[in-house]
């Protein structure tokens, strides 16, 4: 399995309150771009208007296959450092018109944004192929 090509990439606030609107569940939005240069190892970068995180880390082969990475980027002045651990959801049998997804999990690994973006918070994530 390649990882290579763009993804759409969704995040969303770790929330049980089911009278939060899902609009109001929005972490993080953007594309991303993954490349494999390496057997085992994953890069590219996740972006949108405004702001991009060049990535470095891992895949581990397995069922599901896994990817570890990190992003980091100067966002204005400030450094924005997060970690991402996500799976490869594997196929139903029977499913029609699926499509590679990853889920999984991100934590914010340094604080930014004059300490308004507090280190530790986490929150899930989903990417689904665009392309590649």
């Amino acid at each position: 399995m390649s990882f290579s090509g763009l993804w759409s990439y969704r995040s969303l606030i770790n929330s049980p309150d089911l009278s939060v609107t899902f609009n109001d569940l929005r972490f993080g939005a953007g594309t991303l771009d993954l490349n494999e240069p390496n057997p085992g190892k994953i890069g590219g970068s996740l972006g949108g208007v405004g702001w991009s995180l060049a990535l470095d880390g891992t895949t581990t082969e397995g069922n599901p296959p896994v990817l570890r990475w990190q992003g980091n980027g100067m966002i204005g002045a400030e450094a924005w450092v997060y970690d991402y651990l996500g799976y490869l959801v594997p196929d139903w049998p029977d499913g029609v018109g699926q499509t590679d997804t990853i889920v999984g999990s991100v934590i914010r690994t340094k604080p930014h944004s004059n300490g308004q973006a507090a280190a530790g918070y986490t929150a899930s994530f989903y990417a689904v192929r665009a392309s590649g």
